[in-house]
């Protein structure tokens, strides 16, 4: 027995001496790979206030006259912050790197521990079931006092005890791996969506830039032929919306409270995460200017620089998307996503730079629907939102309903005036 149990001490000694000069170079690359993780959290942190303070200015310029200088002064600081959230992203994408790295020689070097001490176990035991040692009753016997025996029980309980010890060691770093192996997988899947949002980005910022070369080619630095535009933009944008509301305003529609959620509960989570909301529902101030041909907005518009996230506010189906601006002279919500929800409420995400969803797609509450943007006829980078009563709202082609040929092939969503909702009834 005193032999089976040298050899088990010897074994995890060995071991041990093995996996503390594996300790010694595990520390070295954890230390490294935790500063860099540091510098890079550091770097991140200057880059989401760099992102502040344009979208500041872009708030800021929003509020300002709509002139030539200051739409090009806009497309420029958005050109920055775009150009700042891609670096803020490859940031994210290099810290998550880090992490990984960081997770894969803690396990294995979690791996190694189990392994050695799995090893040392396999051959005491192993040890004991070939050995020629005399049983537990023959030890009796053969000794002289009842001192030798009992010295002999208590080296066996010791022993035993040892190998208690590290069956439940190896248990609880097996329970350990498993739980940095799930933080690895799950780092994996973030660094999977930072690619893609990374992409995204570009993508949406090789836009910017070609907004502003149309920009400039359509006014050939003319602040005259600038407004000439906008004129014509509203124009446009008004006889449709006129259309649109006489249209709408011939549907019957009966709204039945219980089909959708009472006033005031709170079952819609914000679309977006950092905002300022600069349009109400309904008859608003601006909608009393003359706004929106009389008829109230039909919808909140949350104030968010191009290319902020856009999520989806409850779970649901995408039962619709549309780009207007793939017909010339047809200003309305430009890319849009419609989701239906479960409780009986539908909701419209306009203006958007990119859609991320495709119609059918079943999304939860919180998933990327695309990214805000400042297409259709809109007067600055904003989300423009609308909750309607499901039962009321479907997707038309424009030319069915109406004569414009601007607008004939172009999709959006409509539905009886009354099936129009205020979002912040559910917010």
């Amino acid at each position: 027995m005193r032999k089976i149990i040298y050899q088990f001490t010897i074994f995890i000694f060995i071991g041990i001496v093995a996996l503390v000069t594996d300790s010694f170079v595990f520390a070295q690359t954890v230390d490294e790979l935790e500063r860099k993780i540091a510098s890079q959290t550091t770097l991140i942190q200057k880059l989401e206030q760099e992102i502040r303070q344009y979208q500041g200015d872009l708030a800021t310029l929003a509020t300002k006259k709509k002139t030539l200088k200051n739409a090009i002064a806009a497309l420029e600081v958005t050109r920055k912050k775009l150009e700042a959230d891609i670096k803020l992203t490859q940031t994210k994408v290099d810290t998550t790197d880090l992490k990984i790295r960081q997770l894969g020689s803690e396990i294995s070097y979690k791996e190694n521990e189990i392994n050695v001490r799995k090893a040392a176990l396999k051959e005491a035991l192993l040890e004991m079931y070939e050995s020629d040692e005399q049983s537990l009753a023959q030890i009796a016997l053969s000794n002289e006092s009842f001192s030798g025996l009992w010295n002999d029980i208590e080296t066996l309980e010791q022993f035993s005890s040892s190998v208690t010890e590290n069956v439940e060691l190896i248990k609880s770093l097996k329970a350990d791996l498993e739980q940095k192996n799930k933080v690895k997988q799950n780092e994996k899947g973030k660094l999977l969506g930072l690619k893609e949002e990374l992409g995204d980005q570009k993508k949406i910022t090789e836009d910017n830039k070609k907004q502003t070369t149309k920009l400039l080619t359509q006014t050939s630095n003319q602040e005259s032929k600038y407004q000439q535009i906008l004129k014509d933009k509203l124009a446009l944008k008004e006889a449709l919306e006129k259309e649109l509301r006489e249209y709408e305003s011939t549907l019957k529609f009966i709204l039945d409270p219980s089909s959708i959620p009472p006033r005031g509960t709170k079952v819609l989570a914000l679309p977006v995460d950092n905002y300022r909301i600069t349009q109400y529902f309904g008859n608003t101030e601006f909608a009393k200017s003359g706004a929106y041909n009389g008829s109230g907005h039909n919808g909140i518009d949350f104030g968010v620089s191009t290319g902020t996230r856009i999520k989806a506010m409850l779970s649901g189906v995408v039962v619709g998307t549309g780009n207007t601006d793939l017909y010339p002279g047809c200003y309305s919500y430009g890319k849009w996503v419609l989701v239906k929800h479960a409780n009986g409420l539908s909701t419209l995400y306009g203006h958007l730079s990119q859609i991320k969803v495709s119609n059918g797609q079943s999304v939860g509450t919180g998933d990327l629907l695309g990214y805000s943007g400042n297409t259709g006829y809109s007067t600055g980078p904003h989300l423009h939102l609308t909750v309607f009563a499901s039962a009321a709202v479907n997707v038309v082609r424009l030319g069915d309903i109406k004569k414009s040929t601007n607008c004939a092939n172009a999709s959006i969503p409509v539905a009886a005036l009354n099936a129009y909702l205020n979002p912040m009834d559910y917010l």
